[in-house]
């Protein structure tokens, strides 16, 4: 009989995930592992490689945020979840930093796509139980797409503060 895994993919990714919050796209297999307490062995044998680790965390973002705005019920609240745990300056550049190599790797450019199309997707319904208008999802992704781009770069105040503000301000003119 084998034995039960004491080590979750969950605690990896949560590793993984904290490791570029700190150090961007030069993290490495032996950073994650140390960060998750476990071998490099273990990581590698369970993920393979830095991108098999990269794509399993795009895999589980997507499905943990798509969870969350369903749970948020609400177009504003939704959309204020999708970068909520950037709100740091330092984390939001390295992530974005990431972002940026991630799209020249095919496959993770693929995922990313997937992600985006999910997040629109369900935003999609939410719009529509609101009543926006049809093109609302798009328009609002974009905003907080560009908000959290230009607040990475220049940030200034709050970035869920002006997220919030920003978010009001189209969503009244859509009303």
């Amino acid at each position: 009989m084998a034995r039960p895994r004491t080590i979750t993919d969950e605690r990896i990714l949560n590793a993984v995930a904290a490791v570029i919050d700190r150090r961007g796209p030069e993290f490495t297999v032996a950073d994650v592992a140390a960060e998750a307490g476990v071998s490099v062995g273990a990581v590698a044998k369970r993920f393979g490689s830095k991108s098999g680790l990269l794509q399993a965390l795009t895999k589980a973002g997507t499905d943990e945020v798509v969870r969350r705005m369903r749970e948020a019920g609400n177009v504003r609240d939704a959309l204020l979840l999708w970068f909520d745990r950037l709100a740091d300056p330092v984390v939001a550049t390295n992530n974005l930093a990431q972002l940026g190599v991630d799209l020249i790797n095919p496959d993770l450019r693929a995922l990313l796509a997937k992600h985006y199309a999910a997040l629109e997707d369900e935003l999609e319904v939410l719009c529509a139980a609101e009543g926006l208008p049809r093109t609302a999802a798009r328009v609002l992704a974009a905003l907080v797409y560009g908000i959290s781009m230009d607040w990475s770069v220049r940030p200034r105040g709050d970035l869920l503060a002006r997220m919030s503000e920003d978010i009001d301000l189209v969503l009244e003119g859509m009303r």
